[in-house]
């Protein structure tokens, strides 16, 4: 009888690191509101996302360029974008991350354009990076008379 109570304790196969997670060690995601200006052609309809409308009359406002009106902006070059990005964890002021880039209204492509300066949050709304410069599009659309040919998306960098 007193074999059943003295029993073995059963060793259990499983590494801390599945188990256990630091507090305040983990990537932080980000996003942001942006336009990428430079495309030739293959921006936003402005008749058809007001928004990218708007946010060019507001930063043309901010730069000083003011007394605009919706017939004056008339422009297929600009697209408004949301900005994505993985801040890893103990990264330092200045580090480099990566970013993504999508097109929010009906641009057909960003290749070749310019991100403008973009700042990007947190959940807790503090901005953590800040995303500018070129836009590296891996997809391309070709359009022909017949036919059109799509290869990646076009529209995320």
């Amino acid at each position: 009888m007193l074999a059943l109570l003295v029993a073995t304790p059963v060793a259990a196969e499983v590494r801390i690191k599945d188990i256990a997670h630091f507090e305040g060690v983990r990537e932080n995601h980000l996003i942001g509101y942006g336009l990428v200006v430079g495309l030739l052609g293959t921006g936003d309809k402005l008749t058809s996302s007001p928004f990218t409308r708007e946010s060019i009359r507001g930063m043309l406002e901010r730069l000083g360029v003011a007394n605009l009106d919706g017939q004056a902006l008339k422009t297929k070059n600009t697209a408004a974008v949301m900005v994505t990005a993985k801040l890893p964890p103990f990264a330092r002021r200045g580090s480099p991350i990566d970013i993504t880039v999508s097109s929010l209204g009906d641009a057909t492509s960003l290749r070749g354009g310019t991100l403008l300066i973009t700042p990007l949050t947190g959940a807790d709304g503090e901005v953590y990076a800040v995303g500018q410069g070129p836009v590296a599009a891996s997809g391309y659309r070709v359009d022909g008379n017949a036919a059109s040919v799509v290869d990646g998306v076009p529209t995320i960098a």
